[in-house]
């Protein structure tokens, strides 16, 4: 599919969230209470215009700087803008005139509504393909986002690249996407209504896989997941048998990590000092870890929360000293063979 497809269908088809055909585009509404507080104070306009998939707002980003792929008219730019203050940065980067057009209408608005003496959102121009055309330092961004867009990239594997080239080292890719259960047909690809849908261009999972980690990221973890829903009756058909999930996924920019979870004998202990989680802490699906207790992990876990902006929150056991083999619960599970979490949405 071409991007002037893409640009076409959501500049100009799609007027607003309610024209959307499918759930594929519809974020979950079981999210946390501050995060809905942020979001209330979005503008009206921002919040007309969003076509995510998921809740792209990692814990502990005051005072980061943050990359969203895809960023649209701008709803996650100005909700992350709240979360990471005034001593932090969101840049966020379409192909979507349109859309960046609304965006770049409302920045005094939020900085106002979130307190800022002066804005600290930066919206580009530019394909998420295309990342090193842009002008972005290399390895300058604690966190890259991206909300059920990569789907609609023309080279996916191309993204990871970029975003991994970006990224500080410890930084993360926190992501939601839309995902198939197997390799979606040629046929399907080129449909242009089910293509702008977030459907027809979901990656096939273990392709994202493969993907992912050739651009250096190790061990993907997904977070969490849901099954998606087509509430036409006339799309339905034409996507079976295919089935998709919107699932989220974070990963580390870490040179140690290991193609498997090997097991060192390490353990680690949440303090409990990650703002709005003072009772546990969730790496992935795999890794919740409860505030004050002793929670064993493989070595890349250790290293993910050792090597990256955690580090302060938790306390570490043991070391790389001693091998005991593969760590049991943790790897590359499919997200169509994992318990999906709640469904709600919208």
């Amino acid at each position: 599919m071409k991007h002037e497809n893409v640009q076409t269908y959501y500049g100009e088809t799609l007027q607003s969230s309610e024209d959307l055909q499918t759930n594929a585009c519809c974020t979950p509404d079981d999210m946390p209470d501050y995060v809905k507080k942020v979001l209330s104070q979005i503008h009206d306009e921002v919040l007309t215009r969003y076509y995510g998939c998921g809740l792209i707002a990692p814990l502990d980003l005051e005072g980061m700087k943050i990359l969203d792929l895809g960023c649209g008219a701008g709803r996650d730019v100005y909700a992350l803008s709240a979360l990471v203050g005034e001593t932090g940065r969101v840049v966020g980067v379409d192909m979507t005139q349109a859309q960046l057009d609304v965006a770049e209408r409302h920045r005094n608005f939020h900085a106002d509504a979130f307190g800022h003496a002066t804005s600290n959102v930066e919206f580009l121009h530019g394909y998420i393909e295309q990342l090193e055309d842009l002008p972005l330092e290399p390895g300058s961004f604690d966190i890259i986002v991206s909300n059920c867009v990569i789907n609609l990239a023309t080279d996916k594997e191309a993204v990871f690249r970029g975003a991994h080239h970006l990224l500080k080292e410890g930084g993360e890719m926190y992501f939601s996407d839309v995902y198939a259960d197997q390799r979606v047909p040629v046929a399907m690809a080129r449909d242009e209504v089910l293509y702008g849908e977030c459907l027809s261009g979901a990656l096939y999972w273990n392709d994202f896989l493969t993907f992912a980690k050739r651009a250096g990221f190790g061990d993907p973890r997904l977070v969490v997941q849901r099954p998606l829903t087509v509430e036409n009756p006339e799309l339905e058909a034409r996507i079976a048998p295919l089935k998709f999930l919107s699932s989220t996924y974070r990963l580390f920019k870490l040179g140690g990590l290991e193609p498997a979870c090997e097991d060192y004998g390490q353990a680690v202990i949440y303090k409990g000092t990650v703002p709005h989680a003072p009772q546990e802490f969730a790496l992935d699906g795999h890794h919740v870890i409860e505030t004050g207790k002793v929670f064993p992990v493989c070595g890349n876990s250790w290293m993910m929360l050792k090597d990256s902006r955690f580090a302060r929150h938790f306390d570490f056991i043991g070391s790389f000293d001693r091998h005991h083999g593969i760590f049991e619960g943790c790897g590359d599970d499919s997200p169509f063979e994992v318990e999906t979490n709640d469904n709600s949405c919208c």
